[in-house]
């Protein structure tokens, strides 16, 4: 596990696997990287293996103390941990410390799942748990393989990547009984109503695809959702 700062690079592991330009050294040094691949699944699997019941909230890393949803994100964090679901986050500051705060405020169990990035420097401090990743790829599996459901609050480009990544795996049913909650409809609407409109209207999703998503600014909404889909994740199982 590691915690804390990191030194910064020029560029990710991400972006050195995926940039075939230039010398082709690749060729040489591509197979060994599936060797770090594989050390990084080992790492994540083991650092999580006997947690308990999560629930993953994703949102911006750009959002300051006195952002509202920084607010509503440390008060889901405590709320979950109150109700014994261990609190995961991207591990960054923003949307995703005020989580792990929340969870630590009511002496919960905090996860952060972090991201080698050049502008990022390690996991919040208030995580118990803290891994950093190399790649996007095996940090979502960790996402997903160990929680219950994904809390979407504001957020750029990273939280709707994590966003339409959950919806597709949850559609395509890799993944059951996973409610997608995106918190804050007045950030929201506008893309569910495109979604309704728009994609709809052209027949790229079907009526029960927007089934899929739950719009709130309820936090007791919130709980839920999420106690109601894990009920029925527990008698599936």
């Amino acid at each position: 596990m590691l915690r804390g700062a990191r030194s910064v690079e020029d560029t990710t592991t991400d972006q050195r696997l995926l940039d075939s330009r230039g010398p082709q050294d690749f060729i040489h040094t591509d197979p060994w990287r599936v060797l770090r691949i594989q050390a990084e699944f080992v790492e994540g699997f083991g650092a999580l293996a006997e947690l308990p019941r999560a629930v993953t909230l994703f949102g911006s890393a750009r959002a300051k103390p006195d952002n509202p949803y920084y607010g509503k994100a440390r008060e889901i964090g405590a709320a979950l941990a109150k109700e014994n679901f261990a609190v995961i986050t991207g591990g960054g500051p923003g949307i995703m410390e005020a989580a792990n705060r929340g969870a630590k405020d009511v002496d919960g169990l905090s996860v952060g799942l972090g991201i080698e990035l050049p502008f990022e420097q390690g996991i919040n401090e208030w995580c118990d748990i803290g891994v950093n990743f190399r790649y996007f790829f095996a940090r979502k599996t960790m996402f997903v393989k160990y929680s219950q459901a994904f809390v979407c609050l504001p957020g750029g480009f990273g939280t709707m990547d994590e966003l339409f990544e959950a919806l597709t795996l949850v559609q395509t049913k890799k993944v059951t009984k996973f409610p997608v909650i995106l918190f804050g409809s007045e950030f929201w609407g506008g893309l569910v109503d495109w979604i309704r409109t728009t994609m709809l209207g052209a027949g790229t999703v079907g009526e029960k695809d927007l089934a899929l998503l739950h719009v709130t600014d309820d936090v007791d909404d919130v709980l839920s959702v999420v106690h109601e889909s894990y009920k029925a994740w527990e008698e599936a199982h």
